[in-house]
């Protein structure tokens, strides 16, 4: 029997912690056997993922730090 990965909210916000360098859906596709880079992007684009919700995952791992920054940058830059 062939078993299937859902996706789920836990499993993106696991995946944005843990990612170091490269946050693209195609590169968490690369590394789940059984989701498709297609089916994180539905998933993404019907689901509502809020700044809040990240927070809420991460604020108890910020060691607040009168010297320390938290920058967002959530630009998009084109291919060349």
């Amino acid at each position: 029997m062939l078993t299937v990965m859902r996706f789920t909210k836990l499993s993106y916000c696991q995946y944005l912690l843990s990612s170091q360098i490269n946050y693209t859906i195609t590169n968490l596709a690369e590394h789940l056997e059984s989701i498709s880079h297609d089916a994180i992007n539905y998933y993404l684009k019907r689901e509502k993922l809020t700044p809040r919700l990240l927070w809420d995952n991460v604020k108890d791992l910020v060691e607040p730090d009168d010297n320390g920054y938290i920058i967002f940058d959530d630009s998009v830059l084109d291919k060349i």
